[in-house]
């Protein structure tokens, strides 16, 4: 069983910086692929980040420059580190985890989080 664990979220002022972790528990493997999505109230869930098991990384273009990706493979933990934080990125965050990297990048991971709120005020 598989589970997977966000933390890190809260409320920062525009400007602000954050750092989410998601703890995988169960059995992931290294050739995993992972991501960050999130969903603010009212939208759909979109996509923020996304890393394959060879570290290879893609961001969305509103969050490409502000935010990074990573990944811990002996803590089996993923980060994403979000600077310049602005109001539009308030939303729920949630990591996702799957052997296809696809699936990962078309939002229909297998494995899904609960979710870390993250408030930018202005």
């Amino acid at each position: 069983q598989v589970q997977l664990v966000e933390s890190g979220g809260g409320s920062v002022q525009a400007g602000g910086s954050l750092r989410l972790s998601c703890a995988a528990s169960g059995y992931i493997y290294s050739s995993f692929s992972m991501g960050w999505f999130r969903q603010a109230a009212g939208k759909e869930r979109e996509p923020v980040a996304v890393i394959d098991s060879d570290g290879t990384d893609s961001y969305a273009i509103s969050v490409k420059g502000r935010f990074t990706i990573s990944k811990d493979n002996v803590k089996n933990t993923l980060y994403l580190q979000m600077n310049s934080l602005k109001p539009e990125d308030s939303a729920m965050y949630y990591c996702a985890a799957d052997s296809s990297r696809g699936r990962v990048m078309s939002g229909v991971s297998k494995h899904w989080g609960q979710g870390t709120q993250v408030t930018v005020s202005s």
